[in-house]
């Protein structure tokens, strides 16, 4: 049986172990905050293939420098875009101006930064025409005075459009010129109750079809439908009166939810890690 003065002893060993991770989760935090930070408030876009998609990179020096809290010098700026999986860079913006050198052939002319908007703070990419190939988890690295991070984003692909209303004689139609994989396609009243509708598919090439909905009346003039069309990536919904008049219409991207877990419990292990180490 231990002795009292065991007991203490080991007591304070433990406490001085725990103490002395604590203090090192601090200082690792400290150290994370002085060195700024690298973020993306749209970690998951969705590119609608053949147009243009931007994927967002934003930094923020310790000084308060970039992201519109006053500039920094762009000589000083290094901003890597890399993708997964994938060799070679897709940019590299140093020493003011592009550095190309070791850039992939996927991207040749068809990515860019914001120049003007570096100094602020904006690392932001320009993808022209995306293409399905474009898929992917891509990391935006910043290295510039005050700030060392990378922020990771994951882009998917798809085709979607909003819909056109007309009015027909048995009530309203949605018409949507292209989305892939024959969307789910659903009309709700006011009080978000789901009507009765027909929707047919126009196949256009491979899995890319035209959307036509018809939602049967009587309607009511004033009262407002909403229409969803949706795919597993976006969602496009519009809200209009029962006589074609269009109140409403925005996209809706979905959100990848394996992400959250992911880092939960990378966050977790690593408070755990310092906390028994």
């Amino acid at each position: 049986m231990a002795s009292i003065g065991e007991i203490i002893f080991w007591s304070m060993i433990v406490l001085i172990f725990v103490c002395a991770g604590l203090i090192i989760l601090l200082l690792a935090i400290a150290f994370s905050v002085s060195k700024g930070t690298v973020e993306s408030s749209n970690p998951f876009p969705v590119g609608n293939l053949g147009e243009d998609v931007i994927l967002e990179c934003m930094f923020l020096s310790k000084s308060g420098s970039g992201s519109g809290s006053g500039s920094i010098s762009g000589s000083n700026v290094l901003i890597t875009w890399e993708k997964e999986s994938l060799t070679g860079l897709v940019y590299q913006y140093n020493n003011n101006a592009a550095q190309l050198q070791q850039q992939n052939s996927q991207f040749s002319d068809r990515v860019q930064l914001f120049t003007d908007a570096i100094a602020s703070g904006n690392a932001s990419l320009l993808m022209r025409s995306v293409r399905t190939v474009d898929q992917g988890v891509y990391h935006c690295s910043v290295s510039a005075p005050g700030v060392s991070g990378t922020a990771s984003i994951d882009l998917r692909v798809t085709v979607y459009s909003a819909p056109n209303f007309t009015i027909s004689k048995n009530g309203l139609i949605a018409e949507a010129p292209r989305w892939q994989s024959r969307p789910n396609v659903t009309w709700l009243d006011k009080n978000g109750m789901q009507l009765n509708s027909n929707t047919q598919f126009t196949s256009i090439s491979s899995d890319i079809v035209q959307v036509v909905s018809n939602l049967s009346g009587p309607l009511t003039s004033a009262e407002i439908y909403t229409c969803s069309i949706k795919n597993s990536f976006i969602q496009s919904i519009s809200e209009v009166t029962g006589d074609g008049i269009l109140k409403n219409s925005y996209f809706v991207t979905s959100s990848s939810p394996e992400m959250l877990p992911l880092r939960l419990l990378s966050t977790v292990s690593f408070l755990f890690y310092f906390l028994v180490w």
